[in-house]
């Protein structure tokens, strides 16, 4: 084995140990843990089996050099066993290079309006319909979890859990593909409201938070959060509820505040606060732990700077534009519709194409 892959050892003890405690029922007692540890585990199968792939070709490599010597036949059949050998050790030193452990996790994904007005609202709307489209076509389930609803049926902001329906590996997970739509979309077109038929340029926001999917491995003291509790409103701040159903909690240390006021008793609405708060101090930590230390900037692609234009979507030439990635395609009308894979992937493989080169030294 290469000093490259001296890794490799304590992650075959993991998985082995990972392994031996998901035959355990009481780890199932736990969902939250039992998640955790079935995401680990599935993102350590890609390291065993890449292992395995290239021990079993060194191994026979190495038997047909020292065969070579006494019959011709191996000595011709070394050279195709080498590559093979070179190709399986390439896939194990990828599988290798530091990847985002987050990325099996699900997300919690807001749109906010910004620049426009109500078009920026409506905009924000079909970001809204984009993301829960390609998430159906993924697979995944989505939970609409706070809305606040524009005049023209647009939306001002709103939060959407989404989640992969089972355990998989790391490159399946939803954070994985959608960490990338952090930022700035930009929106050109004709507005709704425009009578002289010119083209508008307006703005939403995108955030993306990893999801806690165990409570305990994310403490909060409940002496730092102040809760306020008050009556729902829908457009235009009439109320809709005559019971102070909805719930405001402010994280003291951090000043992180989330608001609900989506479900019809006050409990629901402060356990999907909880679960939005633990999701934006997950992320908070990650983002102060990434600023300290260079070894934690992992993407190229996936910026902290929230105010970044990072894809343009032009209506009147149906283009899509990332500015991240050069990506360019003109089918934004089946972009919009759910078909975001192609956007997605070239991120992935930007992001992925400097990792390798950092681990390379390149």
């Amino acid at each position: 084995m290469t000093q490259a892959f001296a890794a490799v050892g304590p992650l075959l003890s993991e998985h082995a140990e990972i392994e031996t405690a998901l035959a355990d029922p009481a780890v199932h007692a736990d969902p939250g843990r039992a998640r955790t540890l079935g995401r680990r585990y599935a993102e350590l199968n890609q390291v065993v089996g890449a292992y395995k792939a290239w021990e079993q070709a060194h191994d026979d490599a190495e038997a047909a050099a020292e065969l070579a010597a006494e019959d011709a036949s191996f000595a011709e059949e070394l050279p195709a066993l080498r590559d093979v050998e070179a190709s399986a050790e390439e896939k194990l030193r990828r599988v290798l290079v530091p990847r985002d452990p987050d990325d099996g996790r699900d997300v919690i994904l807001e749109i906010k309006a910004g620049e426009g007005g109500e078009e920026s609202a409506l905009f924000a709307g079909d970001l809204l319909r984009m993301y829960l489209r390609y998430a159906e076509q993924r697979g995944w389930s989505t939970q609409l979890l706070e809305a606040t609803a524009s005049d023209l049926g647009g939306y001002k902001d709103v939060q959407v859990a989404i989640k992969a329906k089972s355990a998989q590996g790391p490159e399946d997970g939803v954070w994985h593909s959608l960490k990338y739509e952090g930022g700035v979309h930009r929106v050109q077109r004709v507005p709704v409201t425009e009578s002289q038929g010119r083209i508008h340029t307006s703005a939403a926001g995108v955030l993306v938070f990893p999801e806690v999917d165990d409570p305990g491995e994310l403490e909060i003291d409940q002496n730092d959060l102040r809760i306020d509790v008050y009556r729902s409103s829908g457009p235009g701040g009439q109320s809709v509820n005559t019971t102070d159903s909805a719930v405001r909690i402010t994280h003291v240390p951090t000043g992180i505040v989330v608001s609900m006021q989506n479900e019809k008793s006050q409990l629901q609405n402060r356990e999907q606060a909880m679960r939005v708060l633990r999701a934006r101090l997950l992320a908070a930590q990650q983002e102060a732990a990434a600023a300290e230390s260079a070894e934690l900037r992992r993407s190229q692609v996936r910026t902290v700077d929230r105010s970044e234009r990072i894809r343009t979507y032009n209506f009147p030439e149906n283009r899509i534009a990332d500015h991240r990635t050069g990506y360019k395609a003109y089918n934004l009308d089946q972009v919009l519709d759910g078909d975001l894979g192609p956007v997605v992937r070239s991120a992935i493989d930007a992001d992925e194409a400097a990792r390798l080169a950092e681990a390379s030294g390149v």
